[in-house]
């Protein structure tokens, strides 16, 4: 019986490889379109439009496939087709094996061009540049608050936000032994070890040595070498240094969610879905915040998020980081873009 079932997958998988080439034969057609009018490979309008289609044929046809199941799969698909049409450099904050690499790598794929980079500011420089198309940061994290040095960056540097992605962190444990009550050390960035306190004490490791590390990467890296030892990092760091995962999510607060941003040089198009981001400078005189806010009411747009950020000169005045619902084309939205106190920063997909 199972190897009935077996032969059955693999006739399926037969099947599956024959349409993926066909699909890449296709997107081979549109990379050759796209490079001859130098349009941008990376669409997340467009992706999120097959991926809420084929969402809908799942639900219509009672799959077993949920959006988040669609998503995983295609999103891997988008990456390998864009690789075929343009190979273009990654920037992201660094090093190998971080949370944002993390995240560059569940939108640009396993096998994309990647650039890990010390500091957030390199990254906004690295595309402002032209030395990469795509860069990608931490914006905010919803225990730790705003990531000032991105907002600071997106003032200073000519980029746009082409997409957000809002992704769960979750430490994982890793050892090359698989007996935990033999571990001597632990490696791990001070932040992370701290973060897992309540695990740490289930299995009876706070008494054994903590030896911190400048990042959750190089934590999975020197537990590598060392069979008495354990690492808190991150599953992708597991997964790049081969240190088998003993538990996949061992932090205190399993709500722990960053969001980051992917920057680059275009204007992405409308999706129906979309969020706008920009900087405001205000007048240092009482009610300019309120006469800000209220041109937005009178637009009939919602704000999701304001921020303050200081004008870094003599003066102690403020800027204000704001996003909101809508599109830069959108009619409601050219009345507040236009104005000579407002710098826009992008209009991308919501992220889910």
């Amino acid at each position: 019986m199972l190897n009935e079932l077996r032969k059955q997958i693999d006739e399926i998988d037969t099947e599956l490889i024959i349409l993926l080439n066909k699909r890449m034969e296709v997107v081979r057609k549109v990379g050759e379109y796209k490079n001859s009018s130098n349009a941008p490979i990376y669409r997340p309008e467009r992706e999120k439009a097959i991926i809420d289609r084929l969402t809908k044929i799942s639900e219509a046809q009672n799959g077993l496939l949920k959006r988040d199941d669609i998503e995983a799969i295609f999103l891997e698909i988008f990456a390998t087709s864009r690789n075929l049409e343009r190979t273009e450099r990654v920037a992201f904050l660094g090093p190998l094996g971080t949370f944002t690499h993390q995240a560059a790598e569940s939108r640009f794929g396993a096998t994309g061009r990647y650039l890990p980079l010390l500091n957030i500011e390199a990254v906004f420089k690295s595309v402002s540049f032209k030395e990469s198309k795509y860069g990608v940061v931490p914006i905010e994290n919803n225990t730790e608050g705003i990531v000032g040095v991105t907002l600071d960056s997106l003032r200073k540097y000519d980029v746009k936000i082409v997409n957000e992605i809002y992704m769960d962190i979750h430490h994982s444990f890793a050892s090359v032994c698989s007996d935990v009550t033999k571990l001597k050390k632990i490696y791990s960035h001070p932040q992370a070890y701290n973060q897992c306190k309540n695990f740490l004490e289930e299995h009876n490791l706070l008494d054994i040595e903590f030896i911190p590390t400048e990042s959750t990467a190089k934590a999975a890296e020197l537990a590598k070498e060392d069979n008495t030892a354990g690492a808190i990092c991150s599953h992708i760091a597991a997964k790049i240094y081969q240190v088998p995962l003993l538990f996949a999510k061992i932090e205190d607060n399993q709500a722990n969610k960053t969001r980051f941003i992917i920057i680059s040089d275009y204007k992405t198009q409308k999706s129906g879905n979309d969020k706008t981001s920009i900087i405001a400078k205000t007048s240092h005189k009482s009610g300019a915040l309120f006469e800000l806010l209220k041109e937005f009411k009178e637009a009939n747009i919602n704000l999701t998020k304001i921020e303050s950020r200081p004008l870094k000169d003599d003066s102690f005045h403020s800027l204000f980081y704001i996003d909101f619902e809508g599109h830069i084309d959108d009619e409601n939205v050219q009345k507040i873009i236009n104005k000579e106190n407002i710098t826009w920063l992008g209009s991308y997909v919501r992220g889910e």
